[in-house]
């Protein structure tokens, strides 16, 4: 297959956003042009998941200029995996929008800031992924974060721009850690090419790789928001509109967590910072674990599960080893479709009940079937209950964790488990006061019919979460085989780099 479609994902949604902001009067060419580009990106991104773990990494010079000199997009399986369910969960939480008049209502902003705002983010996505040295990878990150933005502030309310200037204010200081390490990075190698890296960094002072591994990661720390530096997600993701806070909580903070899979892995192998990396898993765990137990509001328990979660990505990620890294790339996938899947289900219970307060609402698995078990299943994977794709995950990040052996991995397991159980007491605890008790009359005064296309968006992404269960042995075949490459290094390096170059 020609590399011709590496750029797409990238190109199609800035491309889209370019039109959507023309046909600015036409709002239903507009919806229509989204999910269009929207769709075209997924088809490219299952293509290249599938040419990748056919044949090795896909790599395209941009502008015919060679590596390590030109900017090079690079599509292993690890970054067309992150595409592929990336593209699905864009897309469905479109849909939701549409359904929803996103951009439409007095209270958001017009359609033709909304539809070519969200491309935009999307692009700056894709651009992450697929970026082949650093200074695109942050170029990846401004993109994202630059729609992000505007998003977050919708409707221009007190209370969201209050919260998204903290957001703000944080997306910036990580920036700046991230564009001084770039910098520095540059300074002590001379060049930013990943591929190149992988080699150089190597030969340089222990106390130089050092000091540049602990920058990286603090940036992307910051905003994969790892514990300590987790702080503003709480604040900030739950005054956003839902299908922003979805998209936002679903992929925005594994980005982060994809740029420290791919540095620690390809920049820094080895694993000198693993106790760090554990310590800071299990603080995420406990931490969030019971911020999200000591909340009473849908979005803010969602929220602190989410911080919780990173956790169990990052002990993956610790652990350096194959075993290790399978089970964080299957949790990052599985997190992705499961988290974006609960803020939705959040969204509709606030358009049925007008609130997500746990003290206002109650009956909706009585006047609401539907919703509830649209809650539920999600809920049930996110606790890790067997047979779901949470259980698999979860299980095979603590296997890998005793196979490891040593007392930081034991402890890790020990919070792992103490996770997954306070996940499924806060999980249970929603359903209990919000689905089973008595109705309320917030509940009961409200129209009970929910759009159709919010209700067919949340359900798809839903049915995505059960088949990642399905289709967990082909999941796990695919997971194994790119943390393999991950380990190896040399695939990637051989697909960017000529041998005169490495």
């Amino acid at each position: 297959m020609s590399p011709a479609l590496v750029p797409l994902p990238v190109v199609v949604p800035l491309l889209g956003a370019a039109l959507t902001l023309i046909l600015a009067n036409r709002p239903r060419l507009q919806r229509s042009v989204s999910v269009l580009g929207l769709l075209v990106t997924l088809v490219v991104a299952v293509v290249l998941l599938v040419e990748a773990y056919r044949h090795g990494p896909l790599v395209v010079q941009v502008g015919g200029w060679p590596a390590p000199v030109g900017i090079v997009l690079v599509a292993d399986q690890l970054a067309a995996l992150m595409l592929v369910v990336s593209a699905a969960v864009t897309l469905c939480v479109l849909l939701y929008s549409i359904g929803q008049g996103r951009g439409e209502t007095s209270e958001s902003a017009p359609v033709n800031i909304y539809h070519p705002t969200y491309l935009v983010l999307t692009a700056g996505v894709t651009n992450a992924f697929l970026a082949g040295d650093l200074f695109n990878l942050f170029v990846g990150f401004e993109i994202l974060l630059a729609a992000s933005f505007v998003l977050i502030t919708l409707g221009g309310t007190e209370v969201r721009i209050r919260t998204g200037s903290t957001y703000v204010v944080v997306s910036i200081i990580s920036s700046m850690i991230f564009l001084t390490a770039v910098g520095l990075v540059y300074a002590a190698t001379g060049t930013l090419n990943m591929a190149q890296l992988a080699g150089r960094l190597d030969a340089l002072p222990d106390g130089v790789r050092l000091m540049l591994q602990l920058m990286l990661l603090l940036a992307f720390g910051i905003k994969a928001a790892v514990f300590p530096v987790s702080a503003w997600l709480p604040d900030s993701y739950p005054t956003a509109p839902a299908p922003v806070t979805a998209v936002f909580a679903g992929l925005l903070t594994k980005v982060g967590v994809y740029a420290i899979i791919r540095t620690e892995t390809l920049l820094f192998p080895g694993g000198e910072l693993a106790n760090l990396l554990m310590v800071v898993a299990g603080l995420s765990m406990v931490v969030g674990i019971l911020g999200a137990v000591a909340q009473s509001d849908m979005k803010r328990i969602f929220s602190f599960t989410l911080v919780s979660h990173i956790g169990y990505m990052i002990f993956g990620v610790a652990l350096s080893t194959v075993a290790g890294l399978t089970g964080a790339i299957f949790y990052v996938v599985h997190h992705i479709t499961i988290q974006t899947t609960l803020f939705l289900v959040a969204g509709l219970v606030e358009e049925r009940a007008g609130s997500t307060d746990l003290r206002r609402l109650g009956g909706l698995a009585r006047v609401t079937p539907l919703l509830a078990v649209l809650f539920f299943v999600p809920a049930m994977n996110l606790a890790g209950i067997p047979p779901f794709s949470g259980f698999l995950g979860k299980l095979g990040l603590l296997q890998a964790g005793v196979a490891a052996g040593g007392t930081l991995p034991g402890v890790l397991v020990g919070a792992g488990t103490l996770t997954s159980l306070l996940t499924l007491y806060a999980a249970s605890r929603v359903w209990n006061i919000a689905f089973w008790r008595a109705p309320r009359l917030a509940v009961a005064g409200r129209p009970a019919r929910l759009p159709n296309l919010m209700v067919g968006a949340t359900a798809a992404l839903v049915a995505l979460g059960v088949g990642l269960t399905l289709a967990a042995g082909p999941l796990f075949r695919v997971t194994a085989d790119a943390a393999t490459d991950l380990r190896a290094r040399t695939p990637y390096v051989r697909a960017v780099l000529p041998a005169e170059a490495r």
